[in-house]
């Protein structure tokens, strides 16, 4: 599955750049390399390596369990790959309002999965609004996690809350609902319909 073949190349590539930092500083997301040497390929790459070893475990356990979830799907509208398409492109649109915020702070870096991963996640609520999802070990439908998820991205992006790219949350989750709808419209009135007729089974 290609759910699976996203988490081994990431986690070797994080490994990788935990142990070799000219390789992370390569990678990793740093405007003044796109500006100025035309390292495009950062708007993806920075998608691969993480900070550190829970923050990669968490970005993989979420895509683990939502990621093949959906999987299917994308490949029945779009051929074996449509899933691996819908994630590398989300990677490259979730850090873009961030690239052109900090398009000329030299000091600006990010890195993680996190943009992906939360259209993935997204995705998911679109099609599940209902199942619980498990925060902290506390029981949540997955529609009123959406909703605190948001709400809490907006106030820290705001804010400057931690090292955190909340902006990159934020368009990711967008486009994994937008990448829906597109690609099958009647989903819209899915999700409504299931979200007036609450199930926890």
């Amino acid at each position: 599955m290609l759910t699976f073949l996203i988490i081994g190349v990431t986690v070797l590539l994080s490994w990788q750049a935990f142990e070799k930092p000219r390789l992370l500083e390569r990678l990793i997301l740093w405007p003044p390399a796109i500006d100025r040497k035309r390292q495009y390929e950062r708007l993806l790459t920075h998608g691969f390596i993480h900070a550190d070893w829970p923050h990669l475990l968490f970005n993989m356990i979420t895509l683990f369990f939502f990621g093949r979830a959906i999987e299917p799907l994308f490949a029945q509208y779009l051929g074996p790959l449509g899933f691996l398409l819908f994630y590398l492109s989300a990677i490259v649109v979730a850090i873009l309002p961030t690239y052109l915020r900090h398009r000329h702070d030299p000091s600006y870096r990010s890195l993680g999965a996190s943009g992906g991963v939360s259209a993935v996640l997204f995705a998911f609520i679109l099609l599940q609004p209902w199942t619980l999802i498990f925060v902290f070990f506390l029981p949540l439908p997955a529609i009123l996690y959406a909703v605190m998820y948001v709400g809490y991205s907006f106030w820290a992006d705001r804010n400057g809350t931690g090292n955190v790219n909340h902006n990159a949350h934020l368009a990711g989750a967008a486009y994994g609902v937008l990448f829906m709808l597109l690609m099958e419209p009647r989903v819209g009135g899915v999700f409504l319909q299931r979200l007036m007729s609450p199930s926890f089974g």
